[in-house]
């Protein structure tokens, strides 16, 4: 009996699985969530050309509600518009941080009685890069070194 149970079912014996085979199905399993991954990913509104050809000028707020939706903001300043905006990304692999390949802004212009007076659709080639990181506002004060720092504290003993 005892020489049937190690050979298991049907009387054949085991291989056993050794670790680089352990190893390797598990960075298989791994690396298995980066491959075949299809990173581009529309955000916001998806506007449908030929609704986009139905807006007209002279139409009301009340008929462009109906046709497009509310709109993803509206202006704050300066006059009365409604923009409508969409970005595709694309990323890579999984863990790569994503890249804007598409960015469009379907701007509706309103006159003071809310009728449509002109309608824009803006793509990235239309904008303009801005560097948020380096324009800064320099602190007050005056700047001080290490070595005067030093000194300050030396003559306070």
């Amino acid at each position: 009996m005892e020489f049937m149970k190690a050979r298991g079912r049907g009387g054949k014996r085991r291989a056993p699985v050794g670790p680089k085979l352990v190893l390797a199905a598990a960075l298989a399993l791994g690396l298995g969530g980066c491959l075949g991954y299809d990173g581009q990913v529309v955000h916001g509104y998806q506007l449908d050309p030929k609704t986009a050809e139905d807006v007209k000028v002279g139409s009301s707020a009340e008929q462009l509600l109906v046709l497009l939706g509310s709109p993803t903001t509206t202006s704050t300043i300066g006059g009365d518009a409604w923009y409508y905006i969409s970005q595709t990304t694309d990323r890579g692999l999984s863990f790569m941080p994503p890249k804007v390949t598409d960015q469009r802004v379907f701007a509706v212009y309103f006159t003071k009685d809310k009728k449509v007076a002109r309608v824009a659709n803006y793509g990235m080639e239309d904008g303009k890069l801005i560097d948020f990181v380096s324009r800064t506002t320099p602190t007050a004060g005056a700047e001080s070194t290490f070595l005067k720092g030093m000194f300050i504290n030396l003559l306070h003993f």
